[in-house]
């Protein structure tokens, strides 16, 4: 994993931006399309913001959702809420470019299966994503993949329901859909981050983002989250 350290969030943002904008010319240029998986946070909102100011063939991305809270259409909990306003209504991207997790579905088992599908439509069978963007939460979780639940055990399915986590249950993608990605993004900001960004580095596996696989990863923190290393 190589990390690198920045003054600040703003920073670390602007910086992840070029890298995402830099990894997706080059996708497109090697296979036609870049498929990109998101995750939410106050900074990669930041980062999408600075993303939407990039030199991209915007027809040729496809932008998926790492994971998401199961709430209302239009919810602020709603990580699909802010990719709309920090992205998708700035660049010229086409509706079916979108795979948005379909979390108000009255059945979320089968919206999970139906968004494997839509995985596969993009990215293959199984698919291969070009940049999955993770970050680090306080307890070592990342994506929904959050400590004791039932989901860091599922190995057969690359999208899984989580159990009810700060009040909402969550549809994220799993181990094996993470770790098939060609190019792992990590975003850290924060100084309540440093003790599990020092774990992570180290390669504790006690935490769930200790499974995340760790060649051809980036990992992008400000000085406060980078205090222990």
């Amino acid at each position: 994993m190589e990390i690198r350290i920045f003054a600040d969030a703003a920073t670390v943002a602007a910086e992840a931006a070029q890298v995402i904008a830099a990894e997706g010319r080059g996708a497109v240029a090697a296979r036609g399309r870049f498929s990109l998986a998101v995750s939410g946070g106050q900074t990669p909102w930041q980062m999408l913001r600075a993303l939407a100011r990039e030199d991209l063939a915007w027809g040729k991305v496809y932008v998926m959702q790492v994971d998401e809270r199961v709430a209302p259409p239009g919810s602020p909990e709603r990580n699909l809420t802010h990719l709309r306003d920090t992205l998708f209504a700035h660049v010229p991207l086409p509706p079916r470019n979108i795979c948005a997790m379909p979390v108000d579905s009255p059945d979320l088992e089968a919206a999970a299966r139906q968004y494997a599908i839509c995985l596969q439509e993009i990215a293959g069978a199984p698919p291969v994503l070009d940049l999955v963007h993770l970050g680090l939460g306080p307890d070592g979780h990342t994506a929904s993949m959050v400590p004791g639940d039932p989901v860091l055990e599922v190995t057969e399915a690359d999208v899984a329901l989580t159990q009810p986590y700060q009040g909402r249950r969550r549809m994220t993608l799993t181990y094996p859909a993470l770790n098939r990605a060609r190019r792992i993004l990590w975003v850290v900001t924060g100084a309540e981050k440093a003790d599990m960004l020092w774990r992570l580095r180290d390669g504790d596996v006690t935490l769930p983002a200790g499974f995340v696989r760790r060649d051809q990863a980036l990992l992008l923190a400000d000085r406060a989250a980078a205090a222990r290393l």
